[in-house]
């Protein structure tokens, strides 16, 4: 890498840390840490919402996908907008109001009004590993990309040196620090994408001719991709807008409940069709510039490139210098802006759903010292367990699945059918996460290629269907 995109690059971390800081000596109790001091607006919490969602290890996965599917894989982030939008809709009226009178400041806090404390331990416990497992993928693709983009980077060295510059201004800054780098971060992605990546990329392969000589036509088409794959990505996607850690933080963080709703609809509208198309569009051309030799130049052998790095090494093969670090600092403002605030949830549920149940806080001080402390821990598992995979949107769609077949009846449950009893949303989470992940693991071929997420969520509901309707107490649990 020349030193002009070098230093670029450096300093673009250098002013993340600075941001760090500034909010570090601003935080003054753990509403300001977790939530924001809970005052936000609608624009900064939107462009958070879809930042955190997107994020890195999106828009390196969606890459892969329009490497691998073309334009077709831009319907994975259509179920991002429904998610959001449903949310916005039948969700936030109903929590919102919770999280302003009794002071949330996690989702495991909220299913704990609904059941109780054991219910909400477990919850923290599933969130914390979902979460460390997701911040793990937006690492994994940070050093993907770094790696493809700096000749001589190995994967290993560039996850330690990434991920250790985003655990830092995350343990720093808190929530406030991550909401509003989202908001830069976001802004920077999306113009650096649709202004330079996409325009300097699809110059290079030779336009629409060049595209249409090259690959297969299938890849231009937008139903080309099958109905079990749309399935599998609604059921893994859709539900985590309304299980996802992430998103209640900034519903708690909203200053109004008419605030948190408009940001959900700005959401679902960058989600799709403008990530969306970006994403796929440009893996698409990665594709392209790959069969036309654009990337023998920066790889040995391109029959064998993983598709994840084809967009990466596209760049790092047709942009002058200046603009790869400009490239590079856009991509690793999606990572971060994914990273951070997934390594806040992890943090959040470890310190105030596990680690507070068993050990008050003496102070307000000792509590923000605490939480600093858990999220580096939690930072370094997850460079650990980055080090040991693969694949990034495996990782986090693996991620989702495990939360969702684990949380998501509960919470349908007790908000929508008025489910109350304890032992019903205890083993629908242990039921449902556990055949999810056993399912995963086992390397099984499942009925008609569904994802196990679809076994874990229906094992789920039968558990709390017997519970409810064939075993129930004669005095459910109830929370005021």
């Amino acid at each position: 890498m020349h030193w002009i995109d070098a230093g670029i690059f450096f300093m673009y971390m250098i002013a993340l840390l600075g941001v760090g800081v500034w909010f570090m000596r601003k935080n003054a109790s753990a509403d300001d840490y977790f939530v924001g001091g809970r005052g936000m607006s609608a624009g900064h919490i939107g462009l958070s919402v879809v930042a955190t969602d997107v994020g890195g290890g999106f828009s390196i996965g969606l890459g892969g996908l329009g490497f691998v599917m073309g334009l077709s894989g831009s319907w994975m982030l259509f179920t991002g907008l429904l998610g959001a939008w449903l949310a916005a809709v039948i969700l936030i009226p109903r929590v919102y109001p919770l999280g302003r009178d009794h002071a949330l400041l996690t989702f495991p806090q909220l299913l704990g009004r609904f059941f109780d404390r054991r219910v909400a331990l477990l919850a923290g416990v599933i969130c914390v590993i979902g979460y460390l497992g997701f911040t793990s993928s937006q690492l994994l693709a940070g050093a993907k990309l770094a790696s493809a983009a700096v000749e001589g980077l190995d994967l290993r060295t560039a996850l330690i040196v990434m991920g250790t510059v985003t655990v830092l201004y995350t343990v720093l800054g808190g929530m406030k620090a991550v909401v509003y780098t989202d908001t830069i971060q976001w802004a920077v992605l999306i113009g650096g994408l649709a202004f330079v990546g996409l325009p300097m990329a699809y110059s290079a392969v030779g336009g629409m001719d060049g595209i249409r000589s090259t690959v297969d036509s299938d890849l231009l088409r937008l139903d080309n991709v099958g109905m079990i794959q749309l399935i599998n990505w609604a059921v893994t996607i859709v539900p985590i807008w309304f299980v996802g850690m992430t998103l209640y933080q900034r519903i708690y963080a909203s200053r109004s409940e008419q605030e948190a709703r408009k940001a959900w609809f700005i959401a679902g509208v960058f989600e799709w069709p403008i990530m969306a198309f970006l994403g796929v569009a440009l893996g698409l051309l990665a594709h392209v510039g790959a069969k036309q030799g654009l990337l023998d130049a920066v790889v040995n052998d391109v029959s064998s490139i993983d598709p994840e790095m084809g967009l990466p090494l596209l760049l790092r093969a047709i942009l002058p210098v200046g603009l790869l670090g400009l490239m590079l600092s856009v991509y690793f403002s999606a990572i971060l802006s994914t990273a951070d605030s997934c390594l806040m949830a992890a943090s959040g549920n470890l310190v105030t759903d596990i680690v507070e149940r068993f050990r008050p806080s003496r102070s307000i001080a000792h509590t923000l010292r605490s939480s600093q402390f858990f999220t580096l821990g939690l930072g370094a598992i997850a460079i650990a367990i980055a080090l040991t995979m693969e694949n990034v949107l495996s990782l986090m769609l693996h991620s989702y699945a495990f939360m969702v077949s684990g949380l998501l009846v509960p919470l349908v449950g007790a908000l929508f059918f008025g489910m109350r009893d304890a032992r019903a949303a205890l083993f629908a989470m242990v039921v449902g996460g556990g055949t999810t992940v056993g399912l995963t693991s086992s390397g099984l071929q499942l009925p008609l290629g569904l994802d196990a997420n679809i076994f874990g969520i229906a094992a789920a509901i039968l558990v709390a269907m017997l519970f409810t309707r064939v075993f129930p107490l004669t005095s459910p649990h109830v929370r005021a």
